[in-house]
């Protein structure tokens, strides 16, 4: 079978799968234990150490998107793109035993850690969340996780020293129902199937190994797979928006407006067009991003910049051309708020706009 009949047919089982969760009305444990069984976890990152295949990767996330709510293609992202590829790779090391082929089976929902309550979102470095003792035990606040209200462990970010240095952070694995965890569900309007929740831990006991992956490595592994998590997010937002843009030229030519229609207008069609420029430039951006290593700091930084701030252009923007119509039940109104995720999950644009300046020398020789 050649690469290209793998890819489709991974393309074909995710929106079979894709298609049964809509129908079965399946939750966000639902859908990652459906696409578990089935080996579509397992097959995203074949012989690649965890780490999403990029056309694979995009596949996913287009027929999920295509049939899902937003809300349960966050659940699955964040666990495919991120908690997988990490936990695979510690597994190499001091890795949780049996909790990585159990999360690619679908048997495990693993949360995502990361954004510290005591810190600005993108600035990790000033985390406080700590992990001390042997056992080791967590205490710290972690804001705005990703199935933090339905999962089974919780994978965290933890400061092991003092010093604000680079390799004062480690991982760890908390149970979700250890002593001394408290779970508080957020965002429940907005992305309510990604059962989002701010997570408090009191002295809470680690489970398994306890620490995950070699010391000090904490936020190495974590600048190794924040860029597949970016690359996620911009091949997802490039999904979400070839389809808004799809539904809002049908609906435009289908709109009466004095003899004719809606997309007759040249006002109308010269701002539609406008979208459809900023979509070739994300996905141009996308295929730049693949094309060489996407893992490339300055790459993932630049893609992620150019998503977050594309995607909202045209959502915002095909919101404005339908009108009322986009404020109706689950409109591009509201569908333009949640967009606005993508210009903060994995890193604020501002943010990464600072430390994109830092690699001029790098993206200009590419």
């Amino acid at each position: 079978m050649t690469s290209h009949q793998t890819s489709e047919w991974y393309r074909a089982a995710v929106a079979s799968a894709a298609v049964e969760a809509a129908e079965r009305g399946l939750d966000g444990r639902g859908l990652w234990q459906l696409l578990g069984s089935r080996g579509l976890v397992a097959a995203l990152a074949q012989d690649r150490g965890g780490v999403p295949e990029p056309s694979r990767l995009a596949a996913l996330l287009e027929e999920l998107d295509a049939r899902l709510s937003v809300g349960l293609v966050l659940s699955v992202c964040v666990q495919a793109a991120s908690v997988v590829p990490l936990l695979a790779e510690a597994a190499g090391d001091t890795g949780p035993d049996g909790l990585v082929d159990s999360a690619v089976r679908g048997d495990a929902v693993v949360a995502f850690a990361v954004t510290d309550a005591a810190a600005a979102g993108s600035d990790v470095m000033s985390a406080q969340t700590e992990v001390t003792g042997d056992p080791p035990v967590v205490t710290g606040v972690k804001q705005w996780i990703t199935n933090g209200a339905d999962c089974d462990h919780f994978l965290v970010l933890v400061r092991r020293r003092p010093a604000r240095h680079f390799t004062s952070f480690g991982w760890v694995v908390v149970p979700a129902r250890a002593d001394g965890v408290t779970v508080r569900p957020v965002g429940r309007q907005v992305f309510a199937a990604a059962r989002l929740a701010d997570v408090e831990f009191k002295a809470a006991r680690a489970g398994g190994p306890g620490l995950v992956g070699p010391s000090g490595r904490g936020l190495a592994m974590f600048a190794r797979h924040v860029a597949t998590e970016r690359l996620a997010g911009a091949l997802w937002s490039r999904a979400l928006c070839r389809r808004v843009l799809a539904d809002t030229r049908e609906w435009l030519t289908g709109r009466p407006s004095g003899a004719g229609v809606l997309w007759d207008s040249e006002a109308v069609r010269q701002r539609y067009a406008a979208c459809l420029v900023e979509y070739a430039r994300l996905d141009a951006m996308c295929r730049w991003a693949v094309s060489g290593d996407p893992q490339t700091p300055a790459r993932a930084m630049a893609l992620k910049a150019a998503a977050g701030e594309g995607a909202l252009r045209i959502v915002r923007e095909c919101a404005d051309l339908r009108g009322a119509d986009a404020f109706s039940d689950g409109g591009l109104a509201f569908v333009s708020m949640q967009t606005a995720m993508f210009a903060v999950a994995g890193g604020a644009t501002g943010a990464l706009l600072t430390g994109l300046a830092d690699h001029a020398d790098d993206l200009l020789r590419q």
